[in-house]
């Protein structure tokens, strides 16, 4: 695994309120191309993810110069500012659910306070990369019958060495 000063981490980015922002595909475009961009610039590594309806993973590396909450934030603003003019370009009916009242926006799509967590282990990184990429098979979802059926996933790339997300580096690199 690359190894920068950052370690590895596990992130859960919810959508507001668990809409199902991300069931548009094109919204989860809009997502990994930011991330991929991020990639680009050798901001952070990205070795697994999943993009589900109302909720995210990715498990990515944060380079030597980067600072985590200035990443975090300025991806998830892009990413907000980016969906919400497509919610508007296209009348998105759950646009109106987003709508807060706070003193700095009048639209919210992420959750504040995103879940993450440094992993210290092997044992732990391929635990919760087993967990991203076994999510759209659990129960409540159902969304395919292999992990690696779902597109929104970097389990076909770990399956078969192939994707068409090229940001992605396996952990063993």
């Amino acid at each position: 695994m690359i190894r920068f000063k950052h370690l590895p981490q596990f992130i859960t980015i919810t959508n507001l309120n668990w809409l199902p922002i991300l069931a548009n595909d094109y919204h989860k475009q809009i997502v990994l191309e930011a991330i991929e961009h991020r990639v680009i610039k050798e901001q952070v590594t990205v070795y697994g993810f999943v993009l589900m309806p109302n909720h995210m993973h990715f498990i990515w590396q944060l380079h030597d110069e980067v600072v985590r909450s200035d990443f975090q934030r300025d991806f998830l603003k892009f990413t907000s500012r980016s969906i919400l003019n497509f919610m508007r370009m296209h009348d998105d009916p759950l646009l109106n659910q987003l709508k807060v009242k706070a003193a700095d926006r009048s639209f919210q799509v992420w959750e504040r306070n995103s879940l993450s967590i440094d992993l210290f282990s092997e044992k732990v990184f391929l635990q919760k990369l087993d967990y991203v990429h076994n999510n759209p098979v659990q129960p409540k979802w159902l969304l395919v019958e292999l992990p690696e059926q779902y597109r929104w996933s970097s389990a076909s790339f770990y399956e078969t060495g192939a994707s068409e997300f090229h940001f992605l580096t396996h952990h063993r690199t």
